[in-house]
């Protein structure tokens, strides 16, 4: 019992003498700001004494710390329903705000300071509270454990001891595919996972694998809507792309629109009879898809949801920005990644460099948020629910991902990232050693990404360009006289028999028949509205003769997929390919360059009730891994060829091998429930699924 109180009270002094400790580095760090910059004192206007000065900053000093501690949590509530980039622009003036008031609380009213000085003094002794707390409970695991518990708003504080059987952490490398990775772990960015893999240690010294790498192919939409739906849910049925047009509801479906994703998830859980990976005992951060859970935070499908303590998904920051240092700090990581991303998209403009993208407008804040903002939060949100002793989590960091779209899967921009995002595997492993419960901690992609420039630079027009050409639709000036445009206007004249001319074509199919083309990458999907069932090749070639053999011997395509009402689905190629998918294994055609798995993969996107009336994959090199996507991305997924559709699965060897040919993001769920089973982790029960359904 002595013992139990001598330890009791270490801890409380412990405690005592950081929080004395940081409010001296803090009064310190008042006077030194007091003396360099103008518009901030600490004496009256006619002079102090130093004494008189040093004991207005420790009282200012300790005001703020007391500030910070109350008052900051309850500004960060109020302010749950602005905008996360909001949000992190508030922080400064609201940190700011609450100096001015410990000014103002100062009895002998010696302390001022200008608002924009404020801001300035509040940001820097909010960073070096937060350094100095930070690196005097290094050595000190409770001290450690109890700052990670301020990181996130548990729901179970004060609980039983959490259970003997381990829980499962599944980590989303968002877009990172498996050579990338391997890459990555050889040139020394990613030292978390080449301990794990046991690739020696930074001293070159080998060390025993904790891990198994294990590669996976994705569907043929390669995209994160349908990879993490069927992962999370066990479905991805008659998801045949990232954006798709459905004709029998006549809207346009994109799966990270939150009133897409509701209706996604809603599909999948009646088709695959259960609520999800995470339907016991789960918590589902930063994902387009809840998997079930309970808990979550910054999770599409409940976006639109009506607001709720419990489906509130800005809920999920307020516990990482109620820590006025954490708020500080991100807010100022935010506004360099900007400027890093304003200086790297300005190097390659310079030194022209190949391929390139636009990397303007909005496109540095959304960087900046997706590798600043969604990592902080998410990874202090997975820190809470494994010190909360949740049994399964299943997490998104998409950093990676967004900056390989615009710089390139294998730049330098890129590979930045994936050292952050192992840092942070290391401070979630790091985490796990304070958790109530064992953890296993499970990573794996979606996806990966293909290199290659944009159909549209290559080739001088969009796909929907060459569609509308191809059907007899005008198009601009400028894709007209590209050599493609002029090809496809030469195809519509030989079809309608239509002597050879200058100018526009005089052919105008009715405006109500024009079709819907969208892009997933490199995957374009064609549809026309005005006909209410999927077209048939038959319908296609008698309305628009020409289209079908524009698109098929176009260079940058690769193949098409349509239906035939003589043969069912059909892929065509260039020279009049024609092959019915039942003869695809005998005779791949035009699939032969596309690897493993392309012919399951078309024939079951064929079998989608939404499946578009032309379904376009761009060319593709083998040798280079380059594709040509629709979009202005220069490192793109959502079709087949290359990287894209090799994402990995790093699984602790405690955890039993999953198989070595994982095809699908359904199949990859049921290795991922079968790893829970052995955890001795949730049952998804299907009656629960069922009611959650309905």
């Amino acid at each position: 019992m002595r013992g139990v109180r001598a330890r009791r009270w270490r801890r409380v002094a412990s405690q005592v003498g950081r929080s004395v400790t940081v409010w001296v580095v803090s009064t310190l760090t008042m006077l030194v700001l007091a003396g360099i910059l103008p518009d901030f004192r600490l004496q009256s206007p006619t002079g102090d004494s130093a004494t008189r000065i040093a004991v207005t900053a420790a009282f200012g000093a300790g005001a703020f710390g007391v500030l910070s501690a109350v008052v900051w949590p309850l500004l960060v509530r109020l302010f749950l329903l602005v905008p996360t980039l909001v949000l992190g622009l508030l922080v400064f003036f609201l940190n700011g705000a609450l100096l001015l008031l410990a000014l103002r609380l100062n009895p002998a009213e010696r302390g001022d300071a200008a608002p924009e000085t404020a801001v300035v003094v509040a940001a820097v002794m909010s960073a070096v509270a937060s350094a100095t707390g930070g690196a005097l409970a290094v050595r000190d695991d409770d001290a450690y454990r109890r700052r990670l518990y301020r990181l996130a708003d548990r729901r179970r504080r004060g609980g039983p001891v959490g259970p003997a059987t381990p829980g499962t952490v599944f980590l989303q490398l968002d877009g990172v595919g498996h050579d990338v990775l391997l890459t990555a772990v050889r040139d020394g960015l990613m030292p978390t996972i080449a301990r794990w893999l046991g690739h020696g240690d930074h001293s070159g010294r080998g060390v025993r694998p904790t891990h198994r790498l294990t590669p996976w192919r994705t569907d043929w939409s390669s995209q994160t809507g349908a990879s993490q739906l069927g992962i999370l849910h066990g479905s991805n049925h008659d998801v045949p792309a990232f954006r798709w047009y459905e004709k029998d509801r006549g809207e346009v479906m994109v799966c990270n629109r939150p009133t897409s994703a509701v209706e996604l998830q809603h599909r999948a859980v009646a088709q695959a009879g259960h609520g999800g990976l995470l339907a016991v005992d789960g918590a589902s951060r930063g994902n387009l898809f809840s998997g079930g859970a309970e808990e979550q935070a910054l999770v599409l499908s409940i976006a639109t949801r009506r607001r709720s303590r419990e489906t509130r998904s800005r809920a999920g920051y307020f516990a990482y920005f109620s820590d006025p240092a954490n708020a500080v700090r991100t807010a100022m990581s935010f506004l360099a990644e900007v400027g890093r991303e304003i200086g790297q998209s300005t190097r390659t403009r310079i030194r022209e460099e190949r391929p390139r993208v636009g990397r303007g407008g909005l496109y540095p804040l959304v960087r900046a948020f997706a590798t600043v903002v969604e990592r902080d939060v998410v990874v202090a949100a997975v820190m809470g629910d494994m010190l909360a002793g949740r049994t399964a989590v299943y997490a998104d960091l998409v950093a990676y991902d967004e900056v390989a779209h615009h710089s390139g899967p294998t730049s330098r921009d890129a590979a930045k990232v994936l050292q952050r995002l192992d840092r942070s595997l290391a401070l979630i492993e790091n985490v796990a050693e304070h958790a109530p419960r064992p953890y296993r901690i499970v990573v794996l992609s979606d996806h990966g990404q293909s290199p290659g420039e944009t159909f549209r630079t290559r080739y001088g027009l969009t796909l929907g360009d060459l569609v509308r050409a191809g059907c007899g639709l005008p198009v601009s000036r400028k894709a007209e006289r590209t050599h493609s445009g002029a090809e496809a206007r030469a195809a519509v004249r030989a079809a309608l028999r239509r002597p050879g001319k200058e100018g526009r074509e005089q052919y105008r199919p009715a405006r109500d028949s024009e079709p819907i083309v969208l892009a997933s990458g490199n995957l374009g999907l064609v549809s026309f509205p005005d006909v209410h069932h999927r077209m048939s090749k038959e319908e296609m070639d008698a309305r628009h003769p020409a289209l079908l053999t524009t698109l098929a011997n176009h260079p940058g395509v690769g193949f098409l997929l349509v239906r035939s009402e003589e043969h069912g689905g059909v892929v065509l190629g260039p020279f009049g390919t024609e092959i019915p998918l039942e003869q695809l294994d005998e005779n791949p055609g035009p699939l032969a360059d596309f690897g493993p798995g392309a012919v399951e993969a078309v024939r079951r996107t064929h079998s989608f009730p939404h499946t578009a009336d032309i379904m376009v994959n761009s060319w593709y090199d083998p040798a280079e891994g380059e594709v040509l996507a629709f979009e202005e991305q220069i490192g793109s997924h959502g079709g087949l060829g290359g990287a894209q559709a090799k994402p990995f699965l790093l699984s602790p060897l405690a955890l039993s091998a999953p198989p070595e040919d994982i095809a699908g993001a359904e199949r990859v769920h049921q290795v991922l429930r079968g790893w829970l089973d052995e955890a001795g982790g949730p049952q998804v029960p299907l009656q629960k699924a069922e009611e959650k359904a309905a």
